[in-house]
């Protein structure tokens, strides 16, 4: 659905950095155990009810698609991907598996309880587009959470590899057309779409910390593209990997921005 699905991933179909890549399912699940719960949990505030009808934008590997299905058994999840590899459309009754563009996609007016897309629009040139058409698909009373990555200056990093590393990381960012400080609009771009009740919350990223880390997947799998774009030289790389031995390693190189409205409930007018 996606040119790629997170604050740490590359954009799908863009040479080196493609889905493609191996480790590509390992990668993502590993982003879904170390974020699912700081989703999951916003989502049980809103508060998710039975007969929701769902639609996941961007679903990846499909947890929170699966999750939704389980916690929505009256209602229907849509699981939307322009991959649909990692989906498993037997997972569940009410989930339907679908493979579409979002940036192509237009749904019905009013059709959607609940829409979710984590670490997607990001990566998107159409971000504030879709976004704006997304409002447009909900069911009155019905909410729009949008997760997305801020990254913070590579600069400002206690650990000179790392300063290189996420410098050339966010530079074939840019380069892709993402911007990975776009989630500090979010809010204000559902007000001004028409939601109501706009709130947000942020969920710091960890590098390092031994097995708290998540970066070194991402790191492992987009290392080679950068080293051989001139962007990191292979010695960063290899410092990388021996600083995730260590347990003073420890960086924040991210915040992820969890954002979300409700559009207007025709019965309370």
């Amino acid at each position: 659905m996606s040119t790629d699905r997170s604050a740490s991933v590359p954009p799908r179909g863009t040479g080196r950095l493609a889905r493609d890549a191996s480790g590509e399912q390992g990668r993502l699940e590993s982003i879904q155990r170390s974020v699912d719960a700081f989703t999951t949990g916003i989502i049980e505030r809103l508060p998710v009810r039975p007969t929701w009808n769902c639609l996941e934008l961007g679903a990846g590997a499909g947890s929170i698609a699966y999750w939704l299905a389980d916690r929505c058994p009256q209602g229907r999840v849509v699981a939307a991907d322009i991959d649909t590899r990692y989906l498993d459309a037997d997972r569940a009754a009410n989930l339907e598996v679908q493979q579409a563009d979002v940036t192509r996609e237009d749904y019905a007016p009013g059709r959607f309880d609940l829409i979710h897309a984590r670490f997607l629009l990001c990566h998107l040139p159409e971000r504030d587009e879709v976004l704006a058409r997304a409002a447009g698909w909900l069911a009155p009373g019905g909410w729009l959470l949008v997760e997305e990555p801020y990254h913070l200056p590579a600069q400002d990093s206690p650990f000179p590899a790392v300063r290189r590393i996420l410098a050339g990381y966010q530079q074939k960012y840019r380069d892709l057309g993402a911007d990975m400080t776009w989630a500090r609009g979010i809010p204000a771009l559902l007000a001004g779409n028409g939601l109501q009740d706009v709130s947000f919350t942020g969920n710091l990223g960890c590098m390092g910390g031994l097995e708290k880390d998540r970066w070194a997947p991402l790191i492992g799998q987009a290392g080679p593209a950068l080293v051989a774009d001139g962007l990191v030289a292979q010695e960063d790389l290899d410092e990388f990997e021996a600083l995730l031995k260590d347990p003073a390693f420890l960086d924040i190189p991210q915040v992820t921005i969890s954002a979300w409205g409700r559009a207007g409930d025709v019965s309370r007018v």
